[in-house]
């Protein structure tokens, strides 16, 4: 089961309707129409590829699912956690690929620790209309060993049969910032400028202000204590850029339609972290105004 049809959570249906039955869950009626309807088609690098998972807005549909993989926007977290308590069974772990960092935890108030998982992902997925995606990334998913090793081999299996590379990890907290990090540095600055994630690579001005907003976010981890999976931080944000140079950032997605950003478990975490450690993050508290206000401005912009 995968909750959220949204960009990400269409292209891991695409992949894994290939190996096992899927089904999305999404309360946006025109998506689950199209998908009904047509199925689900990729573009990736101009070439178009279809897939039949099922989908539906009705979790009652659905049933006990062997795994569910949860890809909505944090401040949808509350309603999927909902949604996932009637998609478990008894040996069910639901996995959060969300951006950000609490989404896990909000999860967790309601289903319990041993029952919530946590992957990351470096693919890249781009919605263009209901129905059809384009593939605009491929990159590893982490899946952490906590809390159900067996459950989590099993979902890195899944994955790699139906094509995509993912591998196991046996800290949660590196886990987890490692991919923020990459977040910190490339949505909010894509949403801003309005350009696809690899421009972040290509221009010294735009290059400029992700090194101050991941420099700042390497600080924080480093005073909590964090250990990033990478030596280099800003060469593997940048690198994550090119690698999905086509891509428009989830964070830039919403602000084009309007919709609410994951600004605050994203940037707004570093803010947050950096207060509570006594580490200064002067940009990153602006980028996260920066968007905030663009949030509340969605209805009045020209």
């Amino acid at each position: 089961g995968i909750i959220g049809a949204g960009a990400m959570g269409c292209l891991l249906a695409h992949y894994l309707s290939r190996s096992t039955q899927v089904w999305l869950l999404d309360p946006w009626q025109a998506q689950v129409a199209a998908i009904t309807s047509q199925g689900l088609a990729c573009d990736r690098d101009g070439v178009e590829t279809h897939s039949t998972p099922q989908a539906t807005s009705d979790p009652q549909k659905i049933g006990a699912c062997d795994a569910v993989l949860v890809l909505v926007k944090a401040h949808q977290t509350p309603w999927a956690a909902e949604q996932a308590r009637i998609l478990a069974g008894p040996q069910t772990v639901t996995f959060t690929l969300q951006n950000g960092v609490g989404n896990r935890e909000t999860l967790a108030e309601l289903l319990g620790e041993a029952q919530i998982g946590q992957a990351v992902t470096s693919l890249g997925a781009t919605l263009l209309e209901p129905g059809r995606i384009r593939h605009a990334g491929m990159g590893p998913t982490v899946v952490a060993a906590q809390p159900d090793r067996k459950a989590a081999q099993a979902l890195i299996d899944l994955f790699s049969q139906s094509g995509l590379p993912a591998t196991l990890s046996d800290d949660l907290a590196t886990l987890v910032w490692g991919k923020l990090i990459v977040n910190v540095g490339i949505n909010a600055l894509t949403a801003l400028l309005r350009v696809p994630n690899g421009v972040l690579a290509e221009q010294p001005a735009a290059t400029a202000l992700v090194a101050r907003v991941v420099a700042e976010a390497v600080a924080v981890a480093q005073a909590g204590g964090i250990q990033l999976p990478y030596e280099h931080p800003l060469e593997h944000v940048l690198a994550v850029a090119r690698a999905t140079t086509a891509n428009r950032s989830s964070t830039l997605q919403d602000v084009l339609r309007g919709s609410p950003t994951e600004i605050a478990t994203i940037n707004g975490a570093i803010s947050r972290e950096g207060a509570r450690l006594g580490i200064p993050t002067p940009a990153n508290d602006l980028i996260t105004q920066l968007v905030q206000a663009l949030d509340a401005t969605a209805t009045q912009r020209l």
